[in-house]
């Protein structure tokens, strides 16, 4: 009897440890249901994701693969007509993830055949070893398979986290789904399936006359957390239906880089993962631009360094829990290596950035910054500017400076902090955003 006693109490006593972590697990879950996803930064464009216009010769597909996020798209593919010329620039990190290193072999391949671009968010295939290059094999060769094209045709990109591998059979299963759903106008959902930590998507367009052919440019663009001046720090697609010849689009892409996504720093991290890919098809039926001196090929790349640089600034606007965006001008440097260099010791500088957060014009931060950046620098000669406030010349805060002027400034969404350094002719411009709370705690949840 004594026995049948003490077996039920250890069953009771089972059910009631079953029944706890139930109810534990139920209120994990209520709490991961209940967390609310990351607000739409502050910063963002007005009037949301624009209206791109249609590239002739460029198709595109979304579909929710569920490679991490549930309940959302998640892959992107685009199509290029046969003829079309592709060009790149990619992170220079020792650790470029498997899918980098594909797209960098081939690059400036044969343009007869047509070209396909599948991208996934939630995981990077970075530091992924052997199976991270098998990863993307499989999913490049599919898709080479399924739309008739040379795998050397097929460009692939992966972000989200680093060292997990990529459950590519998720992706493979829904190629025919992407095959089947290609749409010239389906541009808008690529940008949303390919965001992570991105609180809207990003697009940007220009639509211009080349001697009487209409040529037009969309691009979209991911990227709000690692970003710092590396290449392109984020992932990057624009499409084209000029006529250009790849030698001279891969040249003015690599130049008109340096000043847009080369220019731009959220944290002073590289991803493993920067990719910026271009797709000309030459549909728009215009006289092939090869030559760089014409008209038609200034007239092209000005377009194409607007939206570069409209795609490029979209990322610090979306930088993690930025609240302000920020120009960093420097002047009368030494060079315009100089230049860069105070730049970007100011815009990376966490004393800077959380001074602008808190709305403190608290310009010895700005002074420390330039003095750590290695630059040739002369206390007595620098002049500093808040947007068209002088704060400090001649080695002094200026006469007619006061602190409630800067503290005014301060408060405005867009700021500018410009720097002479009264050396030489050497200048850099770069883009920024305030550092907060909020970054912290977007990095330290993201694998949650």
């Amino acid at each position: 009897m004594a026995k049948k006693k003490d077996d039920k109490a250890t069953k009771k006593a089972a059910k009631t440890k079953v029944a706890d972590k139930k109810a534990k697990t139920g209120k994990t879950l209520k709490k991961a249901a209940a967390k609310p996803a990351n607000p739409v930064s502050p910063l963002a464009p007005v009037g949301g994701f624009p209206d791109l216009p249609v590239i002739r010769g460029a198709a595109f597909a979304a579909v929710a693969a569920g490679v991490k996020y549930q309940g959302r798209n998640d892959v992107m593919l685009a199509t290029l007509t046969p003829g079309s010329a592709v060009a790149g620039v990619f992170t220079r990190s020792s650790t470029r993830a498997a899918p980098v290193l594909d797209c960098q072999a081939k690059i400036g391949g044969d343009a007869t055949a047509g070209a396909a671009i599948i991208v996934n968010s939630g995981n990077s295939n970075a530091f992924t070893g052997a199976a991270g290059q098998q990863s993307v094999a499989r999913v490049t060769g599919g898709v080479a398979d399924l739309l008739n094209l040379p795998v050397a045709r097929v460009f692939s990109s992966s972000t989200g986290v680093i060292g997990q591998p990529l459950p590519d059979d998720r992706i493979t299963a829904k190629l025919s789904d992407l095959r089947d759903g290609l749409s010239e106008t389906a541009i808008a959902d690529a940008a949303v399936a390919i965001m992570t930590t991105d609180t809207f998507p990003k697009g940007a367009m220009a639509t211009f006359d080349l001697d009487g052919v209409t040529v037009n440019i969309a691009g979209i663009a991911k990227g709000s957390g690692m970003i710092a001046p590396d290449m392109a720090t984020m992932l990057v697609y624009i499409f084209t239906d000029v006529a250009i010849s790849q030698p001279l689009l891969q040249r003015m892409v690599s130049r008109l880089n340096e000043d847009t996504f080369n220019a731009i720093t959220v944290d002073s991290d590289t991803s493993t993962s920067d990719t910026l890919l271009i797709g000309a098809t030459g549909a728009a039926g215009n006289a092939p631009i090869t030559r760089g001196n014409t008209k038609e090929a200034k007239a092209f790349q000005a377009a194409l360094c607007g939206v570069m640089l409209d795609l490029a600034h979209q990322v610090v606007r979306d930088g993690e829990g930025a609240t302000k965006f920020v120009e960093v001008k420097i002047t009368g440097a030494d060079s315009d290596q100089d230049a860069r260099a105070v730049a970007l010791a100011i815009a990376n500088s966490p004393l800077v950035k959380t001074a602008i957060a808190g709305q403190d014009p608290n310009w010895g931060r700005i002074v420390m910054a330039v003095g750590k950046s290695g630059a040739k620098a002369d206390r007595d000669r620098l002049t500093i500017h808040l947007g068209d406030i002088l704060v400090a010349e001649n080695g002094w805060v200026a006469p007619e400076y006061t602190e409630q002027v800067g503290s005014d400034y301060m408060k405005q969404q867009n700021l500018a902090i410009n720097v002479d350094l009264g050396l030489g002719s050497g200048k850099s411009t770069v883009w920024t955003c305030d550092l907060t709370h909020q970054y912290i705690t977007i990095n330290a949840d993201y694998r949650s």
